[in-house]
């Protein structure tokens, strides 16, 4: 290899990792990367195949063709090399040709395949990816109630009959993600996994995790949540099945003694105790929920507080944007989503080619959304937030100039001084819990080093519908917004005395099934004195 070659390879290889993206789950957008590196690898993988049995066919015909030789020639030694021919030709072969199928045995058919791997393995997810990837499974699994058995089956809310990318869990699988919330000490979701796995063992799925293995897995996590008697019985099938196992037997006087002392203890417990019991657990049980209670039922379509009259009053209606000239020749179609914030959807207002084109600049720049660590001042990753986002300046292509223009025009509200324009791909499980926009009195510099006021409107784009999952929700007011590609939705952050509108706390649910891409503009006070005057009450 010359030096120009190896310099090319450097170089290529320095390029890439200057590109190389770690956190692959929390963009889908990213993770399709992924997918055409391991269909390139299975065809590399492929090709050495091929060479392989190639190799082995040439030293299959040059056995069969010496099998019948020999056989012939051992019948009668003497007169078979009383031939000259013979003779030479069995110098020949023992000194060169045997030589040649030696090298031929030896030859090393996988150095391209190896090396191919070599290069890509580097850009391969890690340990975190993985992991990440698991907890957004099990985060579907708690935010949206789903049993076990409905993951592994690969029958997803969402999912149509026929699919043909619809996939099932394996006993490893299973198994698997179960070891993953052991190592994170989450119990709960271990007995999950480690049953189902241990379910599909026993319907006779075959899999190389042994029922012993899975059986310790799961006596422990039940254990570890209190539930003594299970633990035991888990502990006894165990020893059934392996009557040596060194930790289960010791592990089955243990359970025994606790048990027993379990019981006695329960038996010395008062009446008067149990009824206190009871009585505090019927206290106050829906007067109230804690916000993400809340906001995983929004998340369902449960706890939606819409009263009939107020649905009534949602109209929908087309907008020409007070007689803006543009918009009287050709309206937008704007939807009350919501009444109290009132939030509206404009219907069409971005076009599949601006769409493609806002995704095509933002996806080389996509980043995990990071937060400064108030004790060291290190940028940490937001763990809140299983996305990744870039920002889009105007000046960097016409569709975006035209983008902020269109906001400009529809809300009546100055853009110069707003943000740049987010673009955000959300990743597996990707969502973003409850949070306000704007900053609050609490943190009189949020947006200080910009200049330009609070953050006085948000408006959100749907870049791509969502089979499941990814529904905008605001926990306070019980409002809940479906992702509609095309769309926009629009409110206020502040009222227009500048003070926030607590109401407006709002998040973006799991994205249980689809790819679901958003930009959003944040429109800050600076500009709109005039657009938008003050009122003279903190609620106006």
């Amino acid at each position: 290899m010359g030096v120009r070659s190896v310099c090319c390879i450097l170089l290529i290889s320095l390029l890439k990792s200057s590109f190389a993206h770690n956190d692959f789950f929390t963009s889908i957008g990213h993770m399709t990367d992924l997918l055409y590196t391991e269909k390139d690898l299975v065809t590399s993988l492929k090709d050495y195949i091929k060479a392989e049995e190639s190799k082995l066919e040439q030293v299959k015909q040059w056995a069969e063709k010496l099998d019948a030789l020999t056989e012939t020639a051992t019948q009668d030694p003497e007169g078979f090399l009383g031939h000259p021919v013979n003779a030479f030709k069995l110098m020949k072969r023992l000194n060169t040709e045997w030589g040649e199928v030696e090298d031929l045995v030896l030859k090393d058919m996988s150095d391209g395949f190896i090396s191919n791997l070599t290069i890509q393995r580097q850009y391969f997810p890690n340990d975190e990816d993985q992991t990440g990837a698991a907890k957004a499974l099990l985060r579907l699994q708690d935010t949206y109630q789903l049993d076990t058995q409905i993951i592994s089956s690969g029958d997803l809310p969402g999912v149509t009959t026929g699919l043909p990318f619809k996939s099932t869990m394996t006993t490893e699988d299973c198994f698997e993600l179960g070891k993953i919330a052991y190592s994170e000490a989450d119990y709960y979701h271990t007995e999950l996994w480690m049953a189902q796995a241990l379910k599909q063992l026993d319907e006779g799925e075959e899999s190389s995790v042994e029922t012993v293995t899975v059986l310790d897995y799961l006596s422990y996590s039940v254990y570890q949540q209190g539930e003594l008697e299970r633990a035991l019985n888990h502990t006894k099938r165990l020893l059934s099945v392996d009557p040596e196992h060194q930790r289960a037997l010791g592990n089955l006087k243990y359970f025994d003694y606790q048990l027993a002392k379990q019981k006695k203890a329960e038996k010395e417990q008062s009446v008067k105790e149990e009824s206190k019991k009871e009585q505090e657990k019927t206290v106050g049980k829906g007067e109230y929920l804690p916000e993400k209670r809340k906001y995983e039922q929004l998340c369902r379509g449960q706890g939606v507080r819409m009263s009939p009259r107020r649905q009534r009053r949602l109209l929908c209606r087309y907008y020409n944007s007070n007689r803006h000239p543009f918009y009287i020749i050709g309206p937008v179609k704007q939807e009350d989503e919501w009444d109290r914030p009132r939030i509206i959807r404009y219907h069409d207002i971005i076009s599949e080619k601006e769409m493609e084109k806002v995704k095509e600049l933002a996806k080389p720049r996509l980043r995990r959304a990071t937060i400064s660590n108030p004790i060291t001042g290190v940028l940490e990753t937001a763990q809140y937030r299983i996305s990744k986002s870039a920002w889009l300046a105007a000046y960097e292509n016409p569709v975006v100039d035209c983008i902020n223009q269109r906001i400009e025009d529809i809300t009546g509200l100055d853009v110069k001084t707003a943000e740049e324009l987010q673009v955000a791909n959300y990743g597996v499980g990707g969502q973003y819990e409850p949070h306000f926009d704007f900053g609050r009195n609490d943190e009189p510099d949020a947006f200080k080093e910009l200049g330009t006021g609070n953050r006085i409107a948000t408006w959100l784009i749907y870049m791509s519908d969502v089979a499941a999952g990814g529904t905008t929700v605001f926990p306070e007011v019980g409002a809940t917004v479906k992702p509609m590609k095309g769309t926009a939705i629009f409110w206020y952050n502040l009222f227009p005395s500048g003070e926030g509108d607590y109401r407006t706390r709002h998040a973006a649910c799991p994205v249980l099934l689809g790819n679901k891409w958003v930009s959003n503009k944040w429109i800050h006070e600076r500009g709109q004195e005039f657009r938008r005057p003050c009122g003279l009450k903190e609620a106006d």
